[in-house]
């Protein structure tokens, strides 16, 4: 590290290994936990479209399964979430400190967000082209594929990026309760030890992560919207 930049956070370089070590645990968090995230979050969040009343798989007793544990688990707040959890993280993981301590609440505490944010995204689809996709014979599996997520490609992506974002919030809440990254770092290296040069970087590197995302997502999401790849006939 460049001297003038050990002069500007001292106590940052003091522990870069273990500030390294936070940053790994991180992004372990974030992708582990996202990727689970993102398939049971899409799953749950089809079911809902299609089984709603006048879906095209309408079936009200799984809707009203995976409608209210969706809102039950949206309802508790994160942090009550991760300590209810401990003994099903115990039993899953063999332990509930630590990244794997963590990726059972976070894909708890996530994928009930993400379900809500893909039924809205599939919600905005035309339902004549629904409508038009059945009289031409398509299955229900081709209505999904090749009608719900694929003219809904922009808001999906839309969906992943606000997911995403929420989800690196979660990751630094989950490490005031032992489960190590960024958020740990700051509280056990920065709050506790009053060293603010550390939480000042841990903040910084936070707004830049989210930034990469949310540029990323928005790229993504203005290249897809009203893009050629998204009118060919069904």
């Amino acid at each position: 590290m460049p001297e003038w930049l050990e002069n500007l956070m001292p106590n940052v370089a003091s522990y870069m290994d273990k500030f390294g070590e936070s940053l790994s645990a991180t992004f372990q968090m974030f992708l582990i936990s996202g990727l689970f995230t993102f398939l049971f979050g899409g799953v749950f969040g089809i079911l809902l479209t299609v089984t709603r009343r006048g879906g095209i798989m309408e079936n009200p007793v799984i809707y009203q399964i995976v409608d209210k544990v969706t809102n039950i688990f949206r309802s508790i707040p994160f942090i009550i979430l991760l300590i209810f959890l401990i003994p099903f993280t115990r039993l899953i993981t063999g332990t509930a400190i630590g990244v794997r301590g963590a990726i059972v609440p976070l894909i708890f505490g996530a994928t009930p967000f993400f379900t809500r944010q893909v039924e809205a995204a599939l919600a905005g689809v035309d339902p004549g082209k629904v409508e038009a996709a059945t009289a031409m014979g398509s299955g229900k599996a081709g209505i999904i594929f090749r009608v719900y997520l694929h003219e809904a490609v922009p808001e999906l992506i839309r969906a992943v990026t606000i997911t995403s974002i929420s989800l690196i919030g979660l990751t630094t809440m989950a490490g005031a309760v032992g489960a190590g990254g960024i958020g740990s770092f700051a509280i056990n290296y920065g709050q506790n030890l009053h060293h603010q040069d550390i939480v000042n970087v841990c903040v910084i590197v936070l707004l830049i992560f989210v930034s990469l995302v949310q540029s990323i997502g928005n790229a993504l999401a203005k290249r897809t919207t009203n893009h050629s790849l998204f009118q060919k006939k069904y």
